[in-house]
């Protein structure tokens, strides 16, 4: 099951390769909604635990849904509108980091997901109380390993490629 690090590998990876090699204005706040918006769907995890005292007990629900990562994606897209401290991010980028949850979720692990919710419904099962969350996110992120060197994969070879061709072009131009 990714946990909270294993989702924001990914979101800098997503990151990575939408910004094509511009620079973030304001790389800290930028970070700070990767990491937001890559475990958001997760807050359904917190909502059981203080509402049932179990967090399986809404998990997997409607904020694992494309419906979920649309709404959340314009929303987040367009809250630098009302506080200027917010980092400027496109529609696609906050959608992306959002589904890329709610992907990993459904692709690595045996729980289904509520991807096309209000259609579908499906809930996690069992107990996982308070100890067991809290446990899970600081001693389990091991089992993010994996995704965490997929994911830096993905940022090194992207990052080789983008500066490679920048060279290539520019070589081809001077020939010409």
């Amino acid at each position: 099951m990714p946990l909270p690090l294993g989702h924001t590998a990914a979101g800098l990876a997503i990151h990575d390769i939408h910004s094509k090699g511009n620079s973030t204005a304001s790389l800290w706040k930028t970070f700070a909604f990767i990491i937001v918006l890559t475990n958001l769907p997760d807050m359904d995890v917190l909502i059981g635990l203080i509402l049932h005292g179990n967090g399986n007990f809404f998990h997997r629900g409607p904020t694992h849904s494309f419906l979920f990562a649309l709404l959340i994606a314009l929303l987040a897209s367009n809250v630098w509108r009302c506080w200027s401290k917010i980092p400027k991010l496109n529609f696609l980028f906050c959608f992306l980091l959002l589904i890329s949850h709610v992907v990993a979720d459904a692709v690595l692990t045996s729980s289904p997901v509520s991807f096309w919710w209000p259609l579908e419904l499906n809930l996690s099962t069992g107990y996982s109380g308070w100890r067991e969350v809290i446990q899970s996110v600081f001693f389990g992120a091991f089992r993010d390993l994996g995704i965490i060197v997929v994911s830096g994969m993905i940022i090194f070879l992207n990052r080789l490629v983008r500066h490679k061709s920048i060279p290539l072009i520019r070589t081809r131009l001077v020939k010409n």
